[in-house]
């Protein structure tokens, strides 16, 4: 799957499908927030697994739309503000944050198409890590090749190509289907970034 293909196939996924890649995109930066929540003494890493958990379960129930405006608000409420931290691991937990809105937006209007511009905040919170980490005194060329080959867009780019595989070979969301999907996109509990909530 070329690059061109890949974002055709992003462009069709809609439904269920759609919002299963958002949510797989969010679980694979789960770990960031959960990490910078714990760096900064914030006590919302378990509420916010839990929130993740609940739009997981809405995956393969049909009528718990209800909860939504509900679990926004909530998410917001536990959403840091990037502007009151001088710490970089702000912006990873905020990109996080923002991947799991859009799959709860999903639900309340499946009709607007999000999963292209989440499928490339996802690869932007990879690349604007590797540079504040690796790209310091870099010219623009040597940062493009930074990038191009750096284990890390890599692995999100394959990530990525094989989440969108997974669900145009699937008709429905069975339950085992999911938490297949749900473990390849947990990653081991590594996210994105290659940070580990077990380290």
């Amino acid at each position: 799957m070329n690059a061109n293909q890949f974002l055709k196939a992003v462009e069709q996924l809609q439904g269920w499908r759609e919002c299963a890649f958002l949510l797989g995109l969010a679980e694979r930066g789960f770990p960031n927030y959960a990490l910078f929540a714990d760096a900064v003494g914030l006590k919302t890493g378990a509420k916010m697994r839990q929130l993740l958990d609940l739009a997981w379960a809405m995956l393969q129930e049909t009528e718990s739309d209800a909860a939504l405006p509900q679990m926004l608000a909530k998410l917001e409420a536990l959403s840091p503000d990037v502007a009151a931290y001088d710490v970089y691991g702000v912006h990873p937990a905020f990109d996080f944050c923002r991947l799991l809105e859009q799959a709860l937006l999903n639900r309340l209007n499946p009709a607007r198409h999000r999963a292209s511009e989440a499928s490339q905040w996802a690869t932007g919170t990879v690349m604007n890590f590797i540079e504040v980490s690796e790209g310091d005194g870099l010219s623009e060329d040597e940062l493009v090749r930074l990038l191009d080959h750096h284990p890390l867009m890599k692995e999100d780019k394959a990530f990525q190509r094989e989440l969108v595989l997974s669900l145009k070979r699937h008709r429905t969301p069975t339950e085992q289907f999911i938490d297949g999907l749900r473990q390849q996109a947990a990653n081991n509990g590594v996210s994105n970034l290659g940070i580990s909530l077990a380290d």
